[in-house]
């Protein structure tokens, strides 16, 4: 029996699981915690795999492995391979200022998006550089190459031959704002706007390709980013609408064709597969959640049942759910708010309804912008940690408006890696066909007053903004 690897390297901790690789049936798994943080210095992700794989009963038996790694982080190197400085991960918003102004220098947005598939915001690589470039001269100049998580990760697995050597695949260079779906190329004019000169970044790999081998013999697949590598490991097709709570909200579709969304919502992202990947987020989902959680004194179960046992639209109380800033819209600096209080509505049950639902609204918005772009959205795959809280599953449709679909808690970013490296071993021309883990599915009647009364709380946040500023 062939056994193939999968490493998801994300924001809350590393996971490494062990497949067969001709049916994906899980043979163990293993986990070790990151630090928390949006500056990390990347060998900690290093110690995490380390421990996470030996907690896997180690890797010395498999053929194969490949790595899904949390997008956009910036990792710079120098000359010798050396990171210059800890790396700003997705949900550092620090160059929210620097993306203001790399719109301005490329004529606005939809020049962006016509040459990148994408609108500048905090999250992606490409401000982090600009930021870098302004506020740490220094070490601007000591960069020769930038990478990202799972580039990174491949490359230390690889033997770290030398920083010409690097690699990514389509999915992860489609979300540093400097490599355009389609084309397939870099835009190495936008890169030296940003970081002020030209650099080493990573060869793109092709879906099935292989970057080289591990020290032991084991063969190493191109990897992907995490939103790529866990609509791999569902088995996405094309027009599947995959939403995920996990520390980020993502809303995302298999596309066959690459999507230019000129209102900078939906970032025209290439997918694991040789197609393309449509994506919303927002930076604000499970620890939604988790923050309800503490301010009711309760654990995540009791958070549910209250939220269960208030009605819907909460008597009224509405949650903006903008608690450390956002992407979708872009308010990098915004805060969360809770609208509507009144003595009679303020109950736990009612708090904890609202916390749900504004987190749902958020990835309702992110889920009409994918249907804007023509993805049909009759159905939606829910994962992420917050979706195995029961509150979440079955508001889920009236929020959505459609029926959702929940399948059996797993590790889909690894489980993508996983099968992604069990692609590159067979050198077949299509990825293994795994048997799917079967699911739940939601339905309920789609509340749109709900929505209403979010639109109109999400305005008096913008109100209150504008206030503020012009004080």
């Amino acid at each position: 029996m062939s056994l193939v690897a999968g490493i998801d390297s994300s924001t809350q901790s590393c996971k490494v699981v062990v497949r067969d690789a001709r049916s994906g049936a899980l043979v163990r798994q293993g986990r070790a915690e990151h630090p928390g943080g949006t500056e990390v210095d990347p060998t900690a992700w290093w110690a995490a795999f380390e421990s996470a794989a030996r907690a896997a009963g180690g890797l010395d038996d498999v053929d194969a492995l490949a790595v899904g790694g949390q997008q956009h982080a910036m990792i710079c190197l120098d000359g010798e391979g050396t990171v210059v400085r800890p790396a700003l991960l997705w949900n550092d918003t620090r160059s929210a200022g620097a993306a203001a102004d790399l719109i301005d220098e490329l004529g606005g947005a939809s020049a962006w998006v016509d040459a990148v598939g994408l609108t500048p915001v905090a999250s992606f690589t490409v401000t982090k550089l600009r930021w870098l470039a302004q506020h740490e001269p220094v070490n601007a100049q000591r960069t020769a190459a930038v990478v990202l998580p799972h580039d990174w990760l491949t490359w230390r697995l690889s033997g770290a031959p030398g920083i010409e050597a690097v690699t990514t695949d389509r999915g992860e260079a489609s979300g540093t704002g400097y490599w355009s779906p389609m084309t397939g190329r870099y835009r190495r004019d936008l890169l030296t706007m940003a970081l002020g000169k030209d650099v080493v970044l990573p060869r793109v790999l092709g879906p099935a390709d292989s970057p080289g081998q591990l020290a032991g013999g084991a063969l190493l697949g191109a990897g992907s980013g995490d939103n790529m590598a866990a609509a791999l490991g569902l088995g996405a097709a094309p027009g599947t609408v995959v939403a995920s709570v996990g520390t980020s909200g993502v809303v995302c579709a298999v596309s066959e064709r690459a999507v230019t969304d000129h209102s900078g919502t939906v970032a025209g992202f290439a997918d694991a597969t040789g197609r393309f990947l449509p994506l919303v987020a927002t930076l604000n989902a499970s620890r939604v959640l988790d923050a309800a959680a503490r301010m009711l004194g309760v654990d995540h179960a009791r958070l549910s049942d209250l939220a269960r046992s208030a009605p819907p639209g909460a008597d009224g109380l509405v949650h903006i759910p903008y608690l450390e800033g956002e992407r979708t819209p872009n308010l990098p600096d915004a805060t969360g708010a809770l609208h509507g209080m009144r003595v009679q509505n303020t109950t736990a049950a009612n708090v904890a309804r609202a916390a749900v639902e504004g987190l749902l609204c958020g990835l309702r918005v992110c889920l009409d912008a994918l249907r804007a772009q023509g993805v049909s959205g009759e159905e939606v795959i829910l994962i992420g940690g917050g979706a195995r809280l029961a509150a979440v599953r079955v508001i889920a449709p009236t929020i959505l408006g459609c029926p959702v679909s929940v399948p059996a808690p797993g590790e889909y970013v690894a489980d993508g890696a996983a099968r992604q490296a069990a692609w590159a071993l067979s050198g077949a021309v299509d990825p293994p066909e795994w048997e799917a883990a079967g699911a739940e599915r939601y339905c309920g009647d789609g509340l749109s007053w709900i929505l209403e009364r979010y639109a109109e709380a999400h305005k008096l946040v913008l109100h209150r903004r504008e206030a503020r500023s012009g004080a």
